[in-house]
């Protein structure tokens, strides 16, 4: 049985991570932090896949940002990147990247994506 005491709970959470994102905390390619996430499927999630997995797909039935997910689930945020960006190769979310206009975002964006940071 686990231990709660000395910070047992963190140690086994950051381990957890580490074999979850086989040990990555950048995805293999590009994904911003304010990129908007979307679940690619109206189907829930079943036991073949990861609970980070399961719960990333119940939270992008609303769209969330990158950020906002790794807040929900409480994990780093390279972690929820490398998540994203895996489960976005297997199709079942969707990546929306925002779109630089002379390198800045779009002001929708950034209302968007406060607005999520404020429900937070």
């Amino acid at each position: 049985m686990a231990s709660w005491h000395g910070g047992e709970p963190e140690r086994s959470s950051l381990v957890r991570m580490y074999a979850v994102t086989g040990g990555r905390t950048a995805p293999r390619g590009g994904l911003a932090m304010e990129a908007l996430v979307s679940s690619a499927t109206s189907a829930r999630l079943g036991p073949a896949y990861t609970r980070e997995y399961r719960r990333i797909s119940e939270l992008c039935r609303q769209v969330r940002s990158v950020a906002e997910i790794s807040a929900l689930l409480a994990v780093p945020l390279g972690v929820a990147r490398v998540l994203v960006a895996d489960m976005e190769a297997e199709g079942l979310v969707r990546v929306h990247q925002p779109r630089l206009d002379a390198g800045l975002p779009e002001r929708s964006l950034l209302e968007r994506v406060l607005g999520g940071l404020r429900r937070l």
